[in-house]
Parts: structure tokens; C-alpha cells; sequence
């Protein structure tokens, strides 16, 4: 089972992950997520279990539990989903529509662009 832990102290590292959750059970993996530029911890991570019962159980006795002073969340880790994403944002269109030309009664036609397109 995959597992993901959050909430993580930035000192922690893949080595303290692996010793927390061999204390409940066979730890395959363990690995904290970091930044690619800076290579800073992002503050969770993932480990993976081969016993599904042993994983259940450190689910259960680690979730909010402190570890190095943090309150650390657990929970089993979902697959991905496929085709798309984006981080839940919709996409924002900072274009103008073009054209219209030339001008109207009351001021110039803006042709239906220019702006922020404000749905989201």
C-alpha cells in the first residue's frame, strides 16, 4: 500500500520517514517530496508498505500524531488521475478579442475583447 504523509517537518528526512513507519511494519519506500530548484523538502512524502495490514495500522496510529513538532497527516495515498489536471484551476485568458474597428455612438466599439476573462 502507498501511503502519504503530510505536514511534514522541513529537517525530516527519507531516512526518519523510513524509521517511523518500520516501527509498525515492512517499509518498501520511503521518500520525502522536494523541490527541484532548491531541493528543500515540500513537506510530504510517501511510503509504501507491503503488508496492507501493517499499513492500516500505521495509517491509524500516526495520523495527527506530533513528529518533530509537527502534526503529521496520514492517510492511503490515491492514484493519480488521468488526463488533465492542472492543479484545479481553470484556465484564465489574458487576451483581447480583436476587431470591431471604427467607432460607435456613445464612444469607441471594443470589438468584445481586451481584459480579464473572469471566470474562474
Amino acid at each position: 500500500m502507498n501511503i502519504y504523509v503530510g505536514n511534514l517537518s522541513w529537517q525530516m528526512t527519507d531516512e526518519d520517514l523510513r524509521n517511523l513507519f518500520e516501527q509498525h511494519g515492512t517499509v518498501a519506500s520511503a521518500k520525502i517530496v522536494k523541490d527541484k530548484v532548491s531541493g528543500r523538502s515540500k513537506g510530504f512524502g510517501f511510503v509504501e508498505m507491503e503488508d496492507d495490514g501493517e499499513a492500516q495500522q500505521a495509517i491509524t496510529n500516526l495520523y495527527d500524531s506530533e513528529v518533530m513538532g509537527r502534526k503529521i497527516i496520514v492517510n492511503e495515498s490515491q492514484p493519480k488521475q488521468q488526463g488533465g489536471g492542472g492543479g484545479g484551476f481553470k484556465k484564465r485568458s489574458f487576451g483581447g478579442g480583436g476587431g470591431g474597428g471604427g467607432y460607435k455612438k456613445g464612444g469607441y466599439d471594443r470589438g468584445g475583447g481586451g481584459g480579464y476573462n473572469r471566470d474562474y
